[in-house]
């Protein structure tokens, strides 16, 4: 770009100057997301198509194909799904990974763990995708690639940059909730066998009524929790590179198959309108004593894949694949993955993806899509590829019509994020009030390695959050970067505290 050409004011990739660059439009505050929101869908598609030609984010994962057994006696009361008839056996493959770093990096990273999940239903496919924590650290999708480029390695040194991942923190107290995690002990999981996953987003399940009801989906490991410290966690990267990977593939091979308990939370839809947090917030979670976890079934891992590219490399993972019976919700984040996702397996693996044996469905399927990059098989052979036509291709079947939801009248536009739901610090200081003493002093230490690298403004700003989370939290991040939490924090509200 042209040095005169340059200018502080922000624009689209066709100079558009921009006004907000930090909520998605949306029909009102909590309603989805419209097709008009260019900026919106411009950054995710240049987003998805930074890297060529492994994954932007989730790069370096391990999978296995496995089992998924419905048990809950009465689920039909919440779903029509097929899959959560009880007894119901389906087959399922599921992809855990690193997220920040790239393929070659080191399976014991601190770090979220991505948890994808596709059921090859007898209703087509259903793609599960969340990661090894109920919340994350954003929850609008306009900010989703602004993260993840902190999480990256700097433009100018082409190194890993703790002044950007807590210059963005330190501006984004929304995550606070997942930071809190990230550097605690479950920030450094001892192999994939040994940790929770979540379906994070909230979704929906529709009954034979036509009743919604939002939903939370957990799964809880069998093989009990298992973390590294961040000592152990570094010696692990001189040890074993691919320790997860190793971990799992063994396991499997020795016959010892990793199991999870699969439970999921109901909210009515009704109740979603009304209830004292914002149930599409992912950064928030729905505290257990409000919304019980119900027991559904079991998750097994019982066949490592034959061919690691042809099954681990080429599996793509798309949120929009639901079985009748399921929908979304207003998930802000949700609803830019809708569109993103696909987006970027068309990108990285082709239009034609999920004709690749990984993705393809195990059910019958029928559709008019054709041609396009490396298309295999009949194509359609003689057959329209229009529709409708009078020659007898596959027609619409009107029991399958998605379920209207109707929202409040509401105006379309930019709604601040930060406005409506600005409690940042309850839900994260609870957390760390459940840690015992040395866990809290080991996720203070985990955080001042980084945070005690960076400029002494950010520090100010971070560790004034961790304060307002619990004074504790704040003094404890303080005293481990050699700093005074007087110094800080302002004296009317250490007073008041």
């Amino acid at each position: 770009m042209a040095e005169d050409l340059k200018s502080k004011q922000m624009t689209t990739d066709a100079g558009r100057p921009v006004g907000d660059n930090q909520n998605s439009i949306t029909v009102g505050n909590r309603g989805p997301i419209v097709f008009e929101d260019y900026l919106l869908f411009e950054k995710m598609a240049h987003f998805n198509r930074e890297r060529v030609p492994e994954r932007v984010v989730h790069a370096k994962g391990s999978a296995a194909h496995g089992t998924f057994t419905c048990t809950h006696p009465d689920i039909a009361k919440y779903t029509t799904a097929k899959v959560f008839e009880k007894g119901k056996k389906t087959p399922t493959f599921l992809r855990m990974s690193t997220v920040g770093g790239e393929k070659g990096s080191a399976d014991s990273e601190r770090d979220p763990r991505g948890f994808a999940l596709k059921f090859y239903t007898e209703e087509g496919n259903w793609d599960l995708v969340g990661n090894n924590t109920p919340v994350f650290f954003i929850r609008d999708p306009l900010k989703f690639s602004d993260f993840i480029h902190t999480q990256k390695r700097d433009p100018e040194t082409n190194l890993k940059s703790p002044k950007m991942m807590w210059d963005f923190w330190s501006l984004s107290p929304e995550s606070l909730h997942q930071v809190t995690i990230l550097f605690s002990d479950r920030g450094t999981p001892d192999g994939y066998r040994h940790m929770n996953g979540y379906g994070s987003h909230t979704f929906s399940l529709i009954n034979a009524k036509n009743e919604l009801f939002y939903v939370k989906y957990h799964f809880k490991t069998k093989q009990g929790i298992k973390n590294f410290n961040r000592e152990e966690a570094d010696h692990m990267k001189s040890v074993d590179m691919d320790h997860s990977q190793s971990d799992l593939y063994r396991a499997i091979e020795k016959g010892e198959f990793p199991k999870w308990t699969v439970q999921i939370q109901i909210m009515p839809e009704a109740e979603a309108e009304t209830y004292h947090i914002n149930p599409f917030d992912l950064t928030k979670v729905w505290p257990h004593s409000d919304y019980p976890v119900i027991e559904i079934g079991e998750l097994e891992l019982n066949r490592n894949p034959v061919n690691y590219f042809a099954e681990v490399e080429q599996a793509a993972f798309d949120p929009k694949n639901v079985a009748p019976g399921m929908g979304f919700s207003p998930d802000k984040m949700l609803q830019g993955r809708l569109i993103s996702y696909p987006d970027a397996h068309r990108y990285r693996i082709g239009v034609n993806y999920n004709l690749l044996p990984i993705n393809e469905p195990k059910c019958p399927y029928s559709t008019y899509n054709r041609d396009g990059s490396m298309r295999y098989g009949e194509n359609g052979g003689s057959g329209p590829n229009y529709e409708p036509n009078s020659f007898g291709g596959p027609t619409q079947d009107k029991k399958y019509l998605e379920r209207p939801v109707t929202y409040n009248t509401a105006t379309v536009g930019r709604y601040d994020h930060r406005e409506h739901d600005g409690d940042y610090y309850t839900q994260p200081g609870n957390l760390f009030r459940l840690m015992t003493p040395d866990a809290q002093e080991r996720l203070c230490g985990n955080i001042a390695a980084g945070l005690g690298q960076v400029e002494t403004r950010i520090q100010d700003l971070q560790i004034n959050h961790f304060y307002k989370c619990d004074p504790k939290y704040g003094e404890g991040v303080a005293k481990a970067i050699g700093r005074k939490i007087e110094e800080i924090v302002k004296k009317e509200e250490l007073v008041g505290a």
